[in-house]
């Protein structure tokens, strides 16, 4: 199967990426979300990303813009799937509200559609069976797209393994390295470690251990890294870490939790928002004095 049409559901953080790279790869891409105040948004995230990589990878900002021209945002559910060859799935990280999508998809998307999900830390066969079409559906996890160009691919048992060459293939020509799990594993190879250390940095802010500036400092000059935990915090979504946070039952990270729940409430949901435990888009730990 030679993949030409991509649909991506969700016109978050992730997905906007995603659709961005899959267009500047000559794909014809459709972006679909719920809320058409999100995919204006999406196109605005896009230009902005363009300019970014016209002044850090010497992409021609004229095709890049161009490359949006040719994407289909919808609200419509039967546009977005039309002649979908691919769909890549990346809702909100919740198990109610992606049943609720592959049920819907599961039953309007053409016989030919390969079904994958984009899901951080949740497993490909909690939604394989609603889908209606387990055989034909895989985890595929992006990372940030341009700058950790890493794509996990993820079956589930039920998965056909004819699948794997395919996504492999489709990784590989949206110029990102493909890893295949060949273990269902919350949180995929690098999400696994990462979340090791997320979940730390935040028992000791919950614990009251110290303060997220120096968790994040105190990892920045040891690992000799731009960023520390909390500011990958931010770039990932606060939405994103608090629903996996929020199921974890030890007692520090209900803490945790509670914390970020707090700062979605007030409107910090991290980069995207323009403030999370930073604010953007001139955060302090770029700062040239802020390891001093």
């Amino acid at each position: 199967m030679k993949i030409k049409n991509v649909s991506i559901l969700g016109a978050g953080t992730l997905g906007t990426r995603v659709a961005l790279q899959a267009a500047l790869s000559n794909y014809k891409v459709t972006i679909y979300d719920i809320n058409p105040k999100a995919l204006e948004a999406s196109k605005k995230q896009m230009a902005n990303i363009v300019n970014q990589l016209a002044k850090s990878s010497g992409l021609d900002p004229e095709s890049g813009l161009n490359a949006i021209q040719t994407i289909t945002f919808t609200d419509s559910p039967m546009v977005a799937v039309r002649d979908a060859d691919i769909i890549n799935e990346s809702v909100v990280e919740n198990v109610k509200v992606k049943n609720e999508v592959w049920e819907l998809f599961g039953q309007i998307a053409p016989e030919k559609t390969i079904f994958t999900t984009n899901t951080s830390f949740l497993l490909p066969s909690m939604f394989a069976e609603i889908s209606g079409r387990p055989e034909k559906f895989c985890a595929l996890h992006f990372h940030d797209v341009f700058y950790a160009k890493g794509v996990d691919i993820m079956p589930h048992p039920g998965t056909d393994p004819s699948l794997i060459p395919i996504l492999q293939e489709f990784g590989r020509s949206l110029e990102q390295v493909p890893v295949v799990i060949q273990k269902e594993n919350h949180g995929y190879l690098f999400n696994a470690m990462l979340g090791a250390i997320l979940s730390t940095a935040g028992k000791l802010l919950a614990n009251k251990i110290a303060n997220f500036e120096d968790i994040d400092k105190s990892y920045m000059v040891n690992f000799r890294v731009e960023m520390g935990p909390f500011a990958i915090m931010d770039s990932i979504g606060l939405d994103t870490v608090w629903h996996v946070t929020v199921n974890n039952n030890e007692e520090s990270s209900k803490s945790f939790a509670t914390i970020l729940r707090k700062m979605l409430d007030e409107g910090k949901a991290g980069v995207k928002s323009g403030e999370g435990f930073y604010k953007y888009p001139n955060p302090a730990f770029k700062s040239p004095g802020f390891l001093n």
